[in-house]
């Protein structure tokens, strides 16, 4: 007997949905978005800034949707209306790569390979087969980047896993690509989209979609963007920048006063009026700025749906330059650029902040020394190393013959680590804690 199942969900859908229920996802709720993780104020992790960034990049996708489709009936049978549903997803899954404690764990991991304890690596032989690091591996480790990993961890073959990957859609894995190049190309802002593991897979991914591909023949690999990874970086942008403001004024990093005024500027004299006349209603501080916060998201969606609207053909072109976000209208650029100016100087640079970076970059050196020692040097301390091997799970290649593989594996687990793991196993390598007898 053989039941059918019927399921009225969209592939689409049923995207968001693996990743809501996946380990992955559920174990950002244990990553550091920006301020530690919450004391007796709560303040954002890695899972409620994706969760609201899903929010926000699906009423992006669904405004740009409606919009297109008022534009172009003709294409009423086809998948546009459902950007709303994967931006969303997208958006769930755009910070699956990154390592502990936040950019600093990102940081802590290209520098342990470009000037740290890890550099001997770039002309390292293995003496059982000869194998060596090309240079584009190299680039890849030097320049490790959160969002290349992601898109790793959504389309490798890890052991166990069926069918490997997340067996996700094309649409949803190329709108999270925001980097569409490889690490050859990644430059100052150390930024790219997938490692030389992952390129065929991007590759295929982009030739099927009708990605359009930059590069020419024997140049480094680079791609337009798809265009919905505008409203993925757009839904980021948005809040990222608006929820560590809210965080910094939750932990009296910056005052009440000084919160209504970065937030009031992005309104006009007359919408500022009206706000204020709303607290009269609303006086609860907190909730007055919640208030301010939801309208300044509101009035971003608008601008960045009208950008993208009036882009459109440099947008599916690939020849649109910047973020949505860069080019939105003069008053509310102006009041966003003066909130990432004050987050730089009061909020990313505050001593909590820079205590569990500084921290996390210990942690995480530490960590990354001892286990790539483990997997490329293996007579020494081989009992020592075997203890630290065995601690990873089977779905990575630890014991690969190929030497980058092995590498990667050791960057796959650590940076799947939460805050606390990492802490935790940290303590434990340096005899600080034991097990619970």
């Amino acid at each position: 007997y053989h039941q059918v199942r019927k399921d009225d969900r969209t592939e689409f859908q049923r995207d968001y949905d693996r990743l809501i229920f996946s380990a992955p996802f559920r174990r950002l709720q244990n990553k550091t978005q920006v301020f530690p993780l919450p004391g007796s104020v709560f303040v954002h992790n890695r899972l409620t800034h994706s969760l609201e960034v899903s929010s926000v990049g699906r009423s992006l996708g669904n405004d740009i949707s409606r919009a297109l489709l008022q534009k172009h009936p003709e294409l009423s049978g086809s998948h546009l209306s459902e950007a709303g549903a994967i931006v969303s997803a997208a958006c769930l899954a755009h910070d699956l790569g990154n390592p502990p404690f936040g950019h600093s764990g990102e940081r802590a991991i290209g520098t342990f390979f470009s000037e740290g304890k890890g550099n001997w690596l770039k002309t390292y032989c293995d003496p059982t087969n000869g194998d060596r690091l090309n240079e584009r591996e190299w680039n890849d480790l030097i320049h490790f980047e959160g969002n290349a990993n992601a898109f790793r961890l959504l389309t490798h073959h890890f052991k166990g896993r069926r069918d490997g990957g997340f067996v996700m859609t094309y649409t949803t894995l190329a709108s999270i690509v925001k980097y569409p190049y490889s690490s050859e190309l990644a430059g100052k802002k150390q930024k790219f989209g997938f490692f030389k593991s992952e390129k065929e897979a991007y590759c295929r991914i982009a030739d099927e979609l009708g990605i359009i591909r930059i590069s020419r023949e024997g140049e480094p690999l680079r791609y337009a963007r798809h265009p919905l990874v505008y409203l993925v970086e757009a839904a980021d942008d948005i809040c990222y920048q608006m929820m560590d403001i809210e965080d910094a004024h939750k932990l009296k990093i910056i005052t009440t006063d000084e919160t209504k005024e970065l937030l009031m500027a992005f309104f006009s004299e007359d919408r500022q009026s009206r706000l204020r006349s709303t607290f009269q209603i609303v006086n609860d501080i907190n909730e007055q700025i919640a208030y301010l916060r939801s309208s300044v998201i509101g009035l971003l969606v608008r601008e960045c749906t009208r950008v993208f609207l009036e882009h459109e053909q440099e947008i599916l072109a690939g020849t649109f330059e910047g973020a949505l976000i860069k080019h939105i209208a003069e008053g509310p650029a102006a009041a966003y650029n003066h909130c990432a100016e004050i987050s730089l100087k009061r909020i990313y640079r505050s001593q909590d902040v820079l205590d569990i970076e500084l921290a996390g970059f210990r942690i995480i050196s530490t960590l990354l020394e001892l286990m790539v020692d483990a997997v490329t040097l293996p007579g020494k301390e081989k009992a020592y190393s075997e203890l630290l091997t065995n601690r990873v799970s089977d779905q990575y290649n630890i014991k690969s013959p190929v030497l980058y593989e092995r590498i990667q594996a050791v960057l796959d687990y650590i940076s799947g680590m939460t805050d606390v793991f990492a802490l935790d196993l940290y303590r434990k390598i340096n005899g600080n804690s034991l097990p619970a007898v």
